[in-house]
């Protein structure tokens, strides 16, 4: 499932096609993804210019002149991708439709964007602007970890009382937004913080020190343009290249990366997933 940093990747990926665009034409091609699109999805977009795009957790939020603001979820396998721009920033032109193209967006600049997701886990639904963030999948999201409202008084209050282990609470999204399996795994090797320790028995200093440490492993996703593993793509059909530099995730039995350590990367089972962590560094 694709974390923050891959939906931020997407996001200021179609930036350049969509934001100040008009969609020329909407086209769906399926009544449903996960639940049914919405009651004349493509007349209520066709036509709409596109005000901004934002992120919210880890969906893409498309607000329009019709003060309705189209969500999107990619799910396990979704995809949107740019074609044909005519000012140059995606050179291949558009392709032939595929059979899992179920929304594409026709703008008025020339882009194409597709939204292709083979396994159809995906969503869209459109919401009213004015009271989006009380839409039923955004209304109980907790702050974003790269704004000011995560900070890191925040994080020790929401966390003080709590007895679950501190991977299963960095996962909540009522405390933080968009943190997925992934970059949790990430951010507790570099605070030297065993997945498996509850929260209850780790020092105030301790939990707040992983503030920055979220922050920076986020940043540094987002530069890379976010981790492909296996579906994950960019607005430009390129891979991210985070994965590259994982510490810890999907590493089992490879060599711990610290200076000095002589261990290797164990994996365990928390909650139905992977967690991966060095029994040494990690207390």
């Amino acid at each position: 499932m694709p974390e923050l940093p891959e939906v931020e990747t997407v996001r200021r990926g179609l930036e350049p096609a969509m934001t100040g665009a008009v969609i020329a034409k909407a086209s769906v091609n399926r009544p449903d993804l996960r639940w049914p699109f919405p009651e004349n999805m493509a007349g209520r977009l066709t036509g709409q210019k596109v005000l901004g795009l934002r992120r919210r957790s880890k969906y893409i939020l498309m607000d329009l002149a019709s003060g309705e603001t189209l969500l999107v979820h990619l799910g396990m396998s979704g995809r949107m991708t740019v074609s044909g721009d005519p000012l140059g920033q995606f050179a291949h032109n558009h392709p032939q439709t595929e059979k899992h193209d179920h929304v594409v967006f026709d703008m008025d600049n020339g882009a194409r964007v597709t939204f292709n997701d083979p396994r159809r886990f995906g969503a869209m639904d459109l919401l009213e602007t004015a009271t989006a963030d009380a839409h039923k999948l955004l209304c109980d999201i907790g702050p974003e970890p790269l704004g000011n409202d995560f900070n890191e008084d925040y994080l020790v209050e929401q966390l003080k009382s709590r007895k679950t282990p501190i991977k299963s609470a960095l996962l909540d999204q009522k405390i933080v937004a968009g943190l997925g399996n992934i970059y949790v795994c990430e951010a507790l090797y570099r605070a030297g913080i065993s997945p498996k320790r509850h929260v209850n028995k780790i020092s105030a200093p301790r939990i707040a020190a992983l503030v920055p440490i979220i922050r920076e492993v986020l940043s540094e996703a987002i530069e890379a343009g976010g981790s492909s593993l296996r579906d994950f793509r960019q607005a430009d059909g390129e891979l991210g290249y985070f994965q590259h530099s994982f510490d810890v995730y999907g590493r089992e039995g490879e060599p711990c990366k610290t200076p000095d350590c002589d261990k290797v990367i164990l994996r365990i089972t928390q909650s139905g997933r992977s967690s991966f962590y060095c029994a040494q560094c990690q207390r």
